[in-house]
């Protein structure tokens, strides 16, 4: 049997799914409709915290992108996690203006994911440099990044140089005593054995 509570949020603009997820309410919903949606929580269900953004990566799904509204009723002793799929051709509507708290998160998932915000006055980078290249938190961006920042002594300045890896990749031998083997690489000084 559905309770009250998940059963009023289902009927709010834009829902496409609502569940519980471990005792937390969740709801999927379309990003054209978002706006309204998010006002009605805020004003009509007293989720009156937005306590965080965030992105997550699906390369291999259409649309490829979720963002994920965590927002929280102190009122109610509750809260409520809302996703957008969306793909980075097609921009969110910004929630910042009711939430000013909202412009922090949706800058970070701009800078980390290239996911933008219509309405969202300012799309500065806010973790990582100015002169980055790419989106570090989407699942194919290189490990190594493209250009790293260092202090150079003989030019007396900050410098940008393209990432050089100044060590051979290593494969490493994780042998444990649990896989079958009485003794570590090592061990030998500890058992009193002189080889």
């Amino acid at each position: 049997m559905e309770d009250a509570g998940l059963a009023a949020l289902k009927a709010l603009p834009g829902v496409r799914h609502a569940r519980r997820e471990l005792g937390e309410l969740v709801l999927e919903a379309a990003p054209a409709e978002a706006l309204d949606l998010f006002a009605a929580l805020r004003d009509k269900h007293d989720f009156a915290q937005m306590m965080d953004i965030c992105g997550v990566d699906y390369p291999s799904r259409h649309p490829r992108f979720d963002v994920v509204y965590n927002l929280l009723s102190v009122s109610r002793n509750m809260r409520v996690r809302v996703i957008l799929a969306t793909d980075e051709d097609a921009p969110l509507a910004s929630v910042s203006d009711l939430w000013p708290s909202a412009v922090w998160w949706e800058r970070e998932v701009w800078d980390l994911f290239g996911l933008s915000f219509t309405g969202l006055a300012d799309h500065r980078r806010i973790l990582s440099d100015y002169g980055f290249e790419g989106h570090p938190l989407r699942k194919d961006f290189p490990l190594t990044g493209y250009l790293e920042v260092h202090y150079d002594d003989e030019r007396k300045a900050v410098v940008y140089d393209k990432v050089k890896l100044t060590q051979e990749f290593r494969n490493f031998d994780f042998l444990s005593p649990w896989e079958g083997m009485t003794t570590l690489p090592g061990d030998e000084k500890a058992r009193g054995n002189k080889a």
